[in-house]
């Protein structure tokens, strides 16, 4: 028996200051009150929806698997850069004719004949001006969906797909959160994003093929490394160089005469003098290669000012990787580019825009992931502190550029407005007939190359063509272009066919 409750309470069964001994019975329970919906119905709805949220968590744990981080990073570029590009064609912002070039090159691979560019002058064939053959590569595609649409989609999975091994390899030296922020630094560099802007260029092939070999460097596989560098020098001629660069890497890193490196540094430079002094001057008929006059003032000394050429090392190298770059023996790979830079006076080669910095950004981004675990256990305390920050600083930097980078337009509603004037532009430009001849300058090319044969604007070897599209400019009338066109092909009438407030396109009625 309880003690503390006999006191308190008298005898078990008793009720205090009752005469009567016995217990009284006990009192019913007064019904609880109904539960309302308004108590119950939350709890049950948030317990239904955590159970949701569980069982997705667990069918999805392993898509959020750490290695499979660098593929979701690849993936979302892909999307972002080919709705980047797209929105840029559909509104018909071209901004050479360099779309135009490749696509004629392509098309004719992909009707199983020469790569004969006409834009480039009647009869050009490709090969004689840049030696680019890797494009055969995009013809089973083309001739399924014939449209320049396959060559920018093509560019903008390519260079996605160099975004996987730079992540891959900044999440396995680095850890996950570094590695996603390089990742994503990389896919955002200005480099690329110049380059995803500009229509389409042969160097798309270059940065998954720079990035793969890199990427084997670093984990030491020598036979993967010499076959993702040997096909640069189907790219471009003068990667050739770049792939015997990655050759002499590959000998400092393993500090023997492997042979596989010696191979590659022998095959790459064999290859890039066989191209510039045999296989391109054989196919331009001319004996030369055309751009050797870009070497120099007069095909001389360099004329490029010095401050111009380190203002533009330094973006390079400045916002991608902070200058830590530079303690990595990687950078060897970019001294090719660079320099043939340096030997040249053509000044787009020096600037940000376009193209021409975008086989940089591996380079520069796999250097940073080589250099930065030596740096993080150095001696210097700051430096330590430097190399632990510096990919989300790296990621801060590339974030901040983005706000006046190309992709910083997705944000913008028009992006995804097609204009009024598109729209009428293309219903003139579809009253040109399929297979005609068309003399045509930079805006409707887009528009004629996979369905005519087109030719540039004064560039025709004498043929006058059936039909003249040309954009309209501020500072002529359509009486003064009719003009322009009669003049040069003074054997033949043309009259207006058609015009829109920014576009003329004229027909042909008789020729001499």
């Amino acid at each position: 028996m309880d003690t503390a409750a006999t006191t308190a309470g008298g005898a078990p069964g008793r009720i205090l200051g009752a005469d009567s001994g016995s217990v009284p019975p006990p009192r019913a329970a007064e019904p609880a009150a109904p539960a309302t919906a308004t108590t119950d119905a939350p709890p049950a709805r948030t317990g239904r929806l955590r159970r949701t949220v569980h069982r997705l968590r667990t069918r999805t744990a392993p898509l959020r698997a750490p290695h499979l981080d660098p593929y979701w990073t690849a993936g979302f570029f892909f999307v972002a850069f080919t709705l980047l590009t797209v929105c840029r064609f559909r509104t018909m912002s071209i901004s050479s004719w360099d779309l135009g070039i490749f696509e004629q090159a392509v098309r004719g691979y992909a009707h199983f004949q020469a790569p004969i560019v006409d834009l480039k002058g009647p009869g050009t064939n490709i090969l004689g001006d840049h030696f680019s053959p890797v494009l055969v590569v995009l013809a089973p595609f083309y001739r399924v969906f014939p449209s320049p649409l396959t060559l920018l989609t093509a560019q903008a999975a390519l260079f996605a797909l160099s975004v996987l091994p730079v992540a891959r390899a900044a999440a396995r030296y680095l850890g996950r959160v570094p590695g996603l922020a390089l990742g994503f630094a990389y896919g955002l560099s200005w480099g690329v994003q110049k380059a995803v802007d500009f229509d389409f260029h042969e160097i798309a092939f270059a940065l998954p093929l720079i990035a793969f070999a890199l990427e084997a460097v670093l984990r030491g596989r020598w036979t993967a490394a010499v076959c993702w560098a040997a096909p640069l020098v189907l790219v471009k001629e003068d990667l050739g160089v770049t792939a015997a660069t990655i050759g002499a890497l590959a000998l400092i890193r393993t500090r023997r005469a492997s042979p596989l490196a010696i191979g590659l540094v022998a095959f790459g430079i064999t290859a890039t003098a066989v191209t510039l002094g045999v296989l391109i001057p054989g196919f331009n008929g001319s004996g030369s290669y055309d751009y050797w006059t870009k070497f120099g003032a007069d095909g001389g000394g360099a004329a490029i000012p010095l401050d111009t050429a380190l203002r533009t090392t330094l973006w390079v190298l400045l916002p991608t990787t902070g200058l830590l770059a530079l303690r990595s023996p990687l950078l060897l790979v970019a001294l090719p580019t660079l320099g043939w830079r340096f030997l040249s006076h053509e000044p787009h080669y020096w600037g940000i825009d376009w193209h021409y910095n975008a086989v940089l950004m591996p380079v520069v981004f796999l250097a940073l992931i080589d250099a930065l675990p030596r740096i993080r256990v150095s001696a210097r305390p700051w430096l330590r502190s430097y190399a632990h920050h510096l990919p989300a600083a790296v990621l801060a930097a590339a974030l901040a550029l983005t706000t006046t980078l190309p992709l910083a337009r997705l944000t913008e509603a028009d992006t995804y407005r097609t204009p009024p004037n598109v729209t009428a532009d293309e219903k003139l430009l579809d009253r040109i007939p399929d297979g005609a001849t068309v003399e045509s300058d930079i805006r409707p090319l887009s528009r004629l190359t996979h369905r005519t044969q087109v030719f540039w604007t004064g560039d025709t070897g004498g043929l006058s063509p059936d039909y003249i599209a040309l954009q309209l400019r501020a500072d002529r009338t359509p009486r003064q272009v009719l003009a322009d066109a009669a003049g040069r092909h003074p054997k033949s009438t043309y009259v207006v066919l058609g015009a829109t407030a920014d576009l003329l396109v004229f027909h042909r009625t008789s020729a001499k």
